[in-house]
This record gives C-alpha cells, sequence and structure tokens, in this order.
C-alpha cells in the first residue's frame, strides 16, 4: 500500500510536470510532501504568483510543464486572477487546491464546516475550463483525464480541488495503474481542402493582402515555415500575444496593430482588401472599439478553433473558417499567392514614413522618453533573451509599440485581463522555464508595487532577471484619463494625491538585489550595461517624467448619453497632416 499523494505525485511527473509554484498550507500537506520528491517546488509569497508564474512557464513551450499549488479557502480565493488570465488568454494552467477532508464539506448546507473551507470549484467554475472536486480515489487514466487542457480546441485553466483525506489516504498503486491514453495531437476540426483553396484564391486574386498571425499560429509552425515566409510576397503582422513569431527586422514583417499598436501598422492594415487572420479572435482591443469600421474596404479571412469566436457579431467576417490555424498556414504557404510586390513596396514607404517613436512625445529635461528606452532597449538584447513586457499600463503599451524583437526571442504577457502586478511573477515563471537565459521585465512602478513581495522569490532563486521599472511617481496611465477627461482632478494616482511609493534603493537592497538608476544615453553607460550582461538579478529605475505623454493612441470622447465613442484603427491621436495623410492613405474608401 501506498500513499495516495505519492501516487498523484508520480502521476504528475510522468505527465511531463517537473515544477511546481505553490505557497504551503495545511490542507496541502500531503500532496505537497509527496511533489518535492518527484520535481523542483518552488515556493513563492503570494498564491497568485504561483498561478502567474506557472501560466508563464507553460507558455515559454520548453517540453516542460509547471503546474501551481494552493491551500484551501484564502490560497484558492488569492489565486483567482491568475485564473481568470489564463482562461481569458486560452492558455495551459493546472491548479491543484487542498480542501478540508470529505466528511467537513459543507455542501451548502452551512456557510462553513471546515476550517478555511470554502468552495473553491463554484469559485473557479465560470474561469476554468474545468474545476472538479475528487472527493474519492481515482484511478491514473481517470486522473489523466482530469487534468487535461484543450481537449476541444481552445486551452484553459483546470482546477482540481483535493481534499485533505483523499491526499492521505492508503491505495494500491498497481489496482491504479490504468493505461493513459494519448492525447490526439489533432484538437482542431480539419479544414476542408476547399475551404483552403477559397483562402488561396482570394489572396492571390487580391491587390492589397495582409496575413495578421495569432497566438493560435505556434511557434512551432512559424519557426517550420520561416524559410517560405519570403516567398509569400504578402505583408505579415502579428498580435501582441504572437509578437516573437516574427523577428522585427523580417522583410515582409509590418508590425503589431492594435487598439494601442503602430500607427503604421494599423494604417495598413485598414487599407487591405483582404486581411486573412489566423489563430486570432479579433477582440475589440484587436479591431478597435469601433468594429464597424475595422478593414472598411476589405474582406477579413478569420481561421479560429473557436465557433464563438467566429459568430459573436463583431467585426464583419466575409469568410469564417473553425479550424487549426497551424494548418491553413501551413497550406497558404505552400501556395502561389500572386504578385504583390507594389503593394510590399508601399507598405515598406508608409512604415518608413511614420516612426514608432513620434516627436510629439516630448520628455521634460533630465528625463529618459519610454520610447527611446524601449527602441534602445531593442537594440542591447540578444536572440536568447526572454522578454517580459508586463501586462497593462504606459510601460506595457510603450513596449507593444515600439520594442524590435528578434527571432529566437521569447515574448509573454497577458493582455486580456489587462491586470496590474502580472509582471514580475510571470517574469519568474519565465526564468525558471528559461533554463539561465536572461529574463527581462519592463513594468510600470504602480503594477510593480502589487506583487514586489515577489523579490524575495527572485533573490532566493538568485534568477537572472534584469527588472526595469518606469519610475514615474505611480499610475501614468490612470494620471493621463484623469487629465484628459476630468480636467486634471487627480484621485489615488500619484504620491500627491495618496499613493505610497517605497524608496526604491532601500526595497531592492534589502532584497540583496543591485538596482541602478538610468536616464538619457542609458545604452552607453559602463555601470549599466556590466550590471545588464551579469549573470543574476538587478533592477533599473528608468527615470520618467510623470507628466510624460503616450501618443499614438485611439483617441474616444464622451457622448452626451455617457456612453463612449472612439476612432477606428487607423486615426489615431495626434492627427496627421493633410499630405501625410494622402501619402500614406490613398487606399481607404471615403466615409459615408
Amino acid at each position: 500500500m501506498k500513499k495516495y499523494s505519492d501516487v498523484l505525485a508520480g502521476w504528475l511527473a510522468e505527465l511531463g510536470y517537473t515544477h511546481c509554484f505553490f505557497v504551503a498550507g495545511g490542507n496541502i500537506m500531503h500532496i505537497l510532501e509527496s511533489c518535492s520528491h518527484t520535481m523542483t517546488c518552488v515556493p513563492v509569497v503570494h498564491e497568485v504568483a504561483a498561478g502567474i508564474a506557472a501560466e508563464y512557464f507553460n507558455e515559454l513551450h520548453t517540453g516542460k510543464k509547471a503546474f501551481a499549488m494552493v491551500t484551501a479557502g484564502p490560497g484558492l480565493t488569492n489565486i483567482v486572477t491568475a485564473i481568470a488570465g489564463a482562461y481569458l488568454e486560452s492558455r495551459e494552467l493546472l491548479v491543484i487546491g487542498g480542501q478540508v477532508k470529505v466528511p467537513d464539506l459543507a455542501r451548502g448546507e452551512v456557510r462553513q464546516r471546515g476550517i478555511q473551507e470554502i468552495d473553491g470549484v463554484a469559485i473557479a467554475a465560470p474561469i476554468a475550463e474545468k474545476a472538479i472536486l475528487m472527493e474519492q480515489v481515482v484511478d491514473r487514466a481517470t486522473f489523466a483525464e482530469m487534468i487535461r487542457s484543450g481537449v476541444h480546441g481552445r486551452k484553459g485553466p483546470v482546477f482540481l480541488e483535493l481534499p485533505l483525506d483523499v491526499q492521505g489516504a492508503q491505495v494500491d498503486e498497481e489496482k491504479l495503474a490504468t493505461p493513459v491514453v494519448v492525447e490526439d495531437a489533432k484538437r482542431f476540426e480539419a479544414v476542408s481542402a476547399d475551404a483552403i483553396a477559397e483562402i488561396v484564391s482570394t489572396l492571390k486574386g487580391a491587390k492589397r493582402p495582409v496575413i495578421l498571425l495569432g497566438a493560435g499560429v505556434d511557434r512551432a509552425t512559424t519557426d517550420e515555415l520561416m524559410n517560405k515566409f519570403a516567398g509569400l510576397g504578402i505583408p505579415l503582422m502579428v498580435t501582441w500575444n504572437a509578437m516573437d513569431r516574427l523577428g522585427a527586422d523580417h522583410p515582409l514583417y509590418f508590425g503589431r496593430p492594435n487598439t494601442w499598436g503602430m500607427r503604421y501598422s494599423n494604417i495598413l492594415m485598414q487599407q487591405a482588401d483582404v486581411l486573412l487572420a489566423l489563430g486570432t479572435r479579433l477582440s475589440l482591443q484587436q479591431t478597435g472599439f469601433n468594429w464597424q469600421q475595422f478593414v472598411p474596404g476589405g474582406a477579413v479571412v478569420q481561421v479560429d478553433c473557436d465557433r464563438t469566436e467566429l459568430t459573436k457579431g463583431h467585426p464583419k467576417v466575409a469568410l469564417a473558417i473553425c479550424g487549426d490555424a497551424n494548418q491553413v498556414l501551413r497550406a497558404v504557404a505552400s501556395e502561389d499567392l500572386g504578385a504583390h510586390a507594389e503593394w510590399v513596396e508601399f507598405c515598406r514607404g508608409v512604415r518608413d514614413t511614420l516612426p514608432l517613436v513620434e516627436p510629439v512625445n516630448n520628455p521634460g529635461e533630465g528625463y529618459l522618453s519610454p520610447y527611446v528606452f524601449a527602441e534602445k532597449l531593442s537594440r542591447l538584447t540578444t536572440s536568447e533573451d526572454v522578454v517580459i513586457p508586463c501586462s497593462s499600463g504606459s510601460a506595457f503599451t510603450v513596449m507593444m509599440q515600439t520594442f524590435a524583437q528578434k527571432l529566437g526571442q521569447r515574448v509573454v504577457t497577458n493582455k486580456g485581463l489587462a491586470a496590474m502586478g502580472y509582471g514580475t511573477s510571470g517574469a519568474i515563471g519565465a526564468a525558471f522555464a528559461a533554463g539561465g537565459r536572461r529574463t527581462i521585465l519592463i513594468e510600470g512602478d504602480g503594477g510593480f508595487m502589487q506583487n514586489l513581495q515577489e523579490l524575495g522569490t527572485v533573490s532566493a532563486n538568485r534568477l537572472n532577471m534584469k527588472l526595469f521599472i518606469f519610475d514615474d511617481n505611480g499610475y501614468a496611465s490612470i494620471r493621463m484619463t484623469q487629465l484628459n477627461y476630468f480636467k486634471g482632478r487627480y484621485v489615488g494616482c500619484d504620491t500627491q494625491t495618496g499613493l505610497g511609493i517605497p524608496k526604491w534603493g532601500p526595497l531592492f537592497a534589502a532584497y540583496d538585489i543591485p538596482s541602478l538608476g538610468i536616464g538619457p544615453g542609458y545604452e552607453t553607460d559602463a555601470e549599466f550595461l556590466k550590471l545588464f550582461n551579469a549573470p543574476g538579478p538587478a533592477a533599473f529605475l528608468v527615470h520618467i517624467d510623470p507628466m510624460q505623454t503616450y501618443f499614438p493612441k485611439i483617441a474616444s470622447r464622451v457622448t452626451a448619453s455617457g456612453g463612449m465613442e472612439s476612432n477606428p484603427l487607423h486615426r489615431m491621436t495626434p492627427d496627421l497632416d493633410e499630405a501625410v495623410v494622402a501619402k500614406v492613405l490613398p487606399y481607404l474608401p471615403a466615409q459615408k
């Protein structure tokens, strides 16, 4: 006979799990001790960090997998944000939560029976692919199916609640060793040859086609097809979650269109007569809130594994195909898609005309422009680096508008939930997955404060992390919103309005992490370069003007009824000069 938690730990290892991020607790005492013998168990300070770290670890797709482990009650409620983030991004995240003994379950009869008891399944179910209370011992095949994600297409978090007495049960391992069915690699509907032929014909007949790659296109697919991409002769763009599928220096790469995207990319995509969107659900962030004017003169062809995304009603889609975007891309890349040299040359001209660092964003004297910072950082990084551009706020949008990724880099973010405080925890998970590769975090000081306790995890493991903190006295995006919409009625956005911000030097010193303030010219500073290129953790405080402007952006207006009205993607603020508009927007249809 064997303790069941020991058996479960062995099964998890067999299923590819090598790491566990956790916060210890009484209701997971058996399974935690068992896992400590079969895999690397990484303690974090707060449960939300465990979930975010596991998500980002898995998103690097190194062949290893991580899961999060939390105790009952507050352990589960603390990790809910991470579960929600993984759900919105369709990412694999296994969370094993402790629970009180089966006889102590309240089962809705009273508010609470067992100590720390709360109905974790009910809380997690709306934001999980599966949420299961494992009330009894199950065999290996059943367990493997319980924790398996993405069976019917999009992946998502799995929450498994494990009562304490089930963990500690004595079992006969041989009787439970049922064979695990090998996961079928074809999780998606097969796209028919006729549908692919229609896509090819549509692209070939187009005058101004664009292919937009989303995160549904795997890195393995783009790596496999890299030599074929140049022969496509069609401009390629990427969503934020697919940022690392192409290097910024690829001859057919034309940026990242988005509501907070690159101006030139938005302008080009809006003038396409055919947009092939592969593996992207075309969310409102991708199309702009004014989705009625998304690609206004063109036809949108969307390939996604989720039929509900194809039929949600926005944007208008001319051809919706439910299936594997990877299959379609492989097929399209092998076809003759026609001659589009004139269109590609036009796209290059627009890119050259509209620089990523716009002169309207002038920082105050002595401050470093965040856009110049990102541009210079791009040049300093190597193809081996892992880049984590946090997930919300000005630091995030600046990186997504300006950073020039290199082929081979891994870039991970979580834009759907857009929660502050994701960066550090995500970088921790990525650093463990990267196995010593330099992991670069870019985070605003406001967001960084929300999980700064994880500096303890960074320090304890001496991770090769380089943390860049936009030191601009608080919540820059919120400050700009309050300035633009409420005439500068600032509320809780900086130290002047009651926000508590630490003294960064002593804080990093307390965790034995070297830190350095950087400003204009940082990219040639010998002290910075030495610290940036040295192994181990280091923090850099980027001296940003608190009143720094962040343009271009899509402007929105408060309507008379109190609603919001936004410009289409091609009309970013500030407006372009009329002569420039005539040069870069000749194919935009006249507005009705």
